[in-house]
């Protein structure tokens, strides 16, 4: 077994492969083919040395069968690995190879992994989403629009009193969803316990005020024992949702949550702090697009996937990312995408046209920079997703609405920086 035994571009890959596609800058003195051949040997069972197995252990070897046009940030190429190759059931142990050692090889000056096809029974083996989408209804009353979040602001330093005070005006003001931010855990300015049992005892008091349900995205991120803990705490305090800071807890943290949260009946927010540190750099780590489809295997039922450009922060493709979040996978339930990072009600209808309706939107300073308070912004972001879903533009429904009025006012059509 040699590097030129795992490139063969006349292979055609089968139903039961795991086809990968990378995009290399061949490291200096070799080819893109010998690149290759060496991202698929260090990814599967082959090695530096020729090998002679006495056993047939070529029937796990990954293959580099598919090799592209050069592009500004290196060519793309295709690997297709054996479905038996991996554990079922385990995001790990799947990473280590497709995403583990290759990522720091000589052979490529630079790497990324930027989507991944996969067979039907490697896809099966992992749960999917309990819910999805299906929060929108299961869970909330938001229907047919956008469900709305809101993080209290600032996201951390509050007390337990000033974070459920905000929580009440968001809520009253017509979002459906208090979080938490992925830094806001068990501090002693605002402990956990105190803030889920306060929050969720208001929640209720406004549920009955509105009519509507309400709900709290709780951020459980720990060691993985007391992620478990805070699940059932949260579960027992009857709330639906959890949240996770997927990538920092690490995918078997997630894949355990999940496991406990289908007994606590519990939703999944997913957080993807930690994202750019894969996604950032278009020429070499792993996309934000193969970061949502391990999300979805694992079984979020809500993933941030990006603005399309229009809040602050930046990622590839997020109407591809959310189109395959919400395609087929071999019967999984879908993943509902969520919209956050500088968003205000000025730009609300263009993130709606850019990324459909089936989508969370979350606002922070949006709502609580509001010069009328957060209540206030709460009611123009309401009314301005609500003018959309009616066809209505935000300055003829801000006549009716003067929190909305204001907010245009405030910050007009623009993006923030």
């Amino acid at each position: 077994m040699e590097y030129a035994d795992f490139l063969d571009e006349s292979y055609e890959p089968g139903a039961a492969d795991l086809v990968c596609t990378f995009r290399i800058a061949p490291g200096e003195g070799l080819s893109v083919g010998e690149a290759a051949a060496r991202v698929a040997s260090e990814s599967s069972n082959g090695t530096w040395a020729a090998l002679s197995p006495e056993s047939d252990v070529r029937q796990y070897s990954a293959l580099a069968c598919g090799i592209g046009g050069e592009g500004p940030h290196g060519t793309d190429i295709t690997v297709a690995y054996p479905e038996a190759l991996f554990e079922a059931g385990s995001l790990p142990q799947v990473l280590s190879c497709i995403a583990g050692n290759i990522m720091g090889m000589k052979a490529v000056d630079t790497i990324r992994l930027l989507d991944c096809e996969w067979p039907e029974g490697l896809a099966d083996s992992f749960p999917g989403p309990q819910y999805g989408s299906d929060v929108r209804t299961e869970i909330l009353d938001a229907g047919d629009r956008p469900p709305l979040a809101t993080v209290p602001k600032p996201k951390v330093g509050l007390s337990t009193e000033e974070h459920v005070d905000i929580a009440e005006a968001a809520w009253r003001g017509g979002v459906d969803l208090l979080k938490d931010d992925e830094n806001l855990t068990d501090q002693d300015f605002n402990p956990f316990e105190r803030r889920v049992a306060d929050a969720l005892e208001a929640r209720d008091r406004i549920e009955d005020e509105t009519g509507e349900r309400k709900d709290y995205l709780v951020n459980i991120t720990a060691e993985t024992d007391e992620m478990l803990r805070r699940a059932e705490y949260v579960a027992d305090q009857g709330g639906s949702f959890v949240m996770v800071d997927i990538i920092t807890a690490g995918w078997s943290g997630l894949q355990t949550v999940r496991r406990r949260t289908e007994d606590l009946d519990l939703a999944i927010h997913a957080h993807r702090a930690m994202h750019a540190a894969f996604d950032r750099l278009p020429q070499h780590g792993v996309s934000m697009r193969c970061l949502a489809q391990f999300a979805r295997l694992a079984g979020v039922d809500h993933i941030h996937t990006g603005t399309a450009g229009l809040g602050k922060l930046e990622n590839e493709d997020t109407p591809g990312i959310n189109d395959w979040l919400r395609s087929d996978l071999y019967g999984h339930s879908d993943v509902l995408p969520v919209a956050s990072g500088g968003l205000h009600p000025g730009i609300v209808d263009q993130l709606l046209d850019a990324l459909g309706t089936n989508i969370m939107v979350q606002a922070g300073g949006g709502i609580h920079g509001h010069p009328d308070g957060t209540e206030a912004g709460a009611r123009a972001l309401r009314a301005a997703v609500e003018a959309h879903g009616d066809g209505e533009s935000l300055e003829t429904r801000a006549e009716s609405v003067p929190e909305l009025a204001t907010a245009l006012d405030k910050w007009g059509t623009d993006s923030p920086r």
